[in-house]
């Protein structure tokens, strides 16, 4: 499967946070976020692997107790089932790879 980059089919998902799904196959999913500074992601949980990759900006990432301020190049692992949130500090992009697929996030 391939995709072109295309500016269309971004959501809303919360104040200062949109999503695009990329890509996905069978078993995995990719999703690219928009994230605005000052944008809170709340403290949530999910049965899915996530890894992700900062494009560009700044935020603090937090992973059950672990807090990390991520910079563009770092990168993360969430396990299923880890509680975790997000405080986005400067206008951000990140990719994240969703295991299995998040039935919800495709297109």
């Amino acid at each position: 499967m391939f995709e072109r980059k295309s500016d269309a089919g971004y959501r809303q998902v919360l104040p200062g946070i949109r999503q695009k799904t990329l890509v996905h196959g069978e078993k995995t999913l990719m999703v690219e976020f928009l994230l605005d500074k000052g944008a809170l992601l709340p403290v949530h949980s999910h049965p899915h692997e996530q890894t992700g990759y900062l494009v560009s900006g700044r935020i603090r990432l937090s992973i059950g107790e672990n807090k990390q301020e991520v910079l563009p190049g770092d990168s993360w692992c969430i396990a299923g089932g880890a509680e975790h949130n997000a405080e986005i500090l400067e206008d951000s992009v990140a990719i994240e790879v969703f295991s299995p697929v998040r039935k919800e996030y495709l297109p």
